[in-house]
């Protein structure tokens, strides 16, 4: 008991520091807007110049292989009717194509969607595609801080920047832009939708459209529901099932064997679940056990767990009045009880150290420390950092940043030739080995482990309060579930 409260106590401590920080923040962009624009564009430049120098000095499998761009570009092909990819004489002509080693694996409507990619030609859409990973990158940072209270200005438009040029270079990021993922694309979706004002009637829109594509951003309808936000809950859904009932009308072949001969169950068909490249509980659980058979009863197990236990943790978190906080354990959840969370679905780093940062400005003492701490330790696990440093060999492609690829891995091609083998060297990590291969899912299982600790302390303070009042217990929902809002600025003291 003594525990319960010492623990709710310092996050009631974390709650009246970030107001009272808040305040003072407002106080004082004025006097900070010049340094820290000038700043955020100097960290720009350094970070397009070094870039620049990298594409310069290095062949282009080094910086772009866009393999997966090619994967959706051909589904928008298929939909579109042109030869080849498209061909008549399959049952199902966007699944049943034998692709070029990689299949389409997303939901009919995502191929729908990749019917714009058909138009550029190929020797320019590469770069174009690079191009708009860039861009959906800084919007993120822009439309989390803007979810945070930053007004539009100077100053919102300098921490972008700055944020944007150190994040840059994380693993997900450079490995996105590697390999032309939609990533970024979607997250910048989601989190445009979810940071818009509680008032906005097609709120909610973002992200079924981004489920429609590819189907983890589900997660936050529960979510949506939870925190008693029904029309919006209602919008992404509805707008989910629309993008069902299109590629119904589209692709009703297609469509049929994704949504009812169970097409999209077999999580096989994106690859080896084992592989390093996995960063979810289920490559974890699967890399400890062996073999993908021996792990399956394990993870049905623990992700049912996680998923209770990670949605309660945002719900909680949103309701006590940190909205972005919230959104963010639902997403990390996501990542972790899918299937598949692939390396590069991992960019949801962004907001993430981009909150973690913020808060981390807004609080006084160790608490600004230990925020601040935290931002800096994700941003430096998931940094991009060079195979050469620990002589890793580049076994994919040219690329082979990040320390997850520190540890051999398996060539992603072996297990669509042969299957699952007892002799993939995952199944066969010792040490450290196994801690930086599973460097990603490892560090979000405990970044969750400790939201769920603060939710438990805050819901615990609240009942506390509650019961001193001699009242029943303050019903959940009923703190704003929004972003903290900045109070108006007032000349700093």
């Amino acid at each position: 008991m003594e525990s319960g409260g010492g623990g709710s106590a310092i996050l009631e401590r974390v709650a009246t520091l970030l107001r009272a920080s808040g305040a003072r923040l407002a106080g004082c962009v004025r006097p900070i807007r010049g340094p820290l624009l000038i700043a955020g564009v100097i960290l720009a430049a350094m970070t397009i110049a070094g870039y620049c120098a990298f594409i310069v000095t290095h062949p282009e499998h080094s910086w772009l292989s866009p393999v997966d761009l090619q994967v959706y570009r051909m589904g928008g092909e298929v939909v579109a009717h042109i030869r080849p990819p498209y061909n008549p004489a399959l049952a199902s002509p966007l699944y049943d194509w034998p692709g070029f080693g990689l299949k389409f694996t997303y939901p009919p409507f995502a191929a729908i969607a990749f019917t714009i990619l058909a138009l550029p030609s190929w020797g320019l859409l590469p770069e174009l595609w690079l191009g708009v990973n860039i861009v959906a990158l800084v919007a993120t940072i822009w439309v989390t801080l803007g979810g945070l209270g930053y007004r539009a200005g100077l100053t919102r438009l300098g921490g972008t920047l700055a944020l944007a040029a150190v994040l840059f270079w994380t693993e997900p990021v450079q490995r996105t832009m590697y390999l032309g993922q939609i990533e970024l694309v979607l997250m910048l979706l989601v989190s445009w939708d979810l940071c818009q004002p509680e008032r906005r009637r097609w709120q909610g829109i973002g992200v079924g459209l981004a489920a429609g594509i590819k189907l983890v951003p589900l997660i936050f309808i529960p979510f949506l529901l939870l925190t008693r936000r029904y029309r919006q809950a209602a919008v992404a859904a509805g707008t989910f099932v629309a993008t069902v009932i299109i590629g119904f009308a589209v692709l009703p072949a297609d469509s049929r064997a994704w949504w009812l001969d169970g097409l999209l169950f077999k999580s096989s068909r994106a690859g080896f679940t084992g592989w390093a490249g996995n960063q979810s509980l289920d490559g974890l659980i699967t890399r400890l056990s062996g073999s993908i058979s021996a792990g399956e009863p394990i993870w049905f197990v623990a992700a049912a767990a996680i998923l209770i236990g990670g949605v309660a943790c945002s719900v909680a978190v949103a309701r006590a009045g940190h909205w972005l906080m919230g959104v963010l354990a639902c997403a990390l959840t996501g990542l972790l009880v899918s299937p598949i969370s692939w390396d590069h679905h991992w960019v949801w780093i962004v907001p993430g150290v981009t909150v973690l940062f913020c808060y981390g400005i807004r609080c006084r003492g160790w608490l600004r420390w230990a925020w601040l701490f935290g931002a800096v330790v994700i941003a430096a696990l998931f940094g991009a950092w060079p195979g050469a440093l620990w002589g890793q060999p580049q076994d994919l492609g040219g690329f082979s940043e990040g320390l997850i690829w520190w540890p051999p891995n398996t060539d992603p091609g072996t297990f669509l030739r042969l299957g699952d083998r007892p002799w993939y060297v995952e199944y066969h990590w010792r040490g450290f080995q196994l801690v930086a291969g599973n460097l990603y899912v490892l560090t979000g299982l405990a970044v969750l482990l400790i939201a769920m600790a603060l939710a438990a302390g805050i819901t615990v303070g609240r009942r506390r309060k509650a019961s001193a009042r001699g009242v029943g217990p303050e019903p959940s929902g009923t703190a704003r579930p929004g972003p903290p809002r900045r109070p108006a600025a007032r000349s700093a003291r």
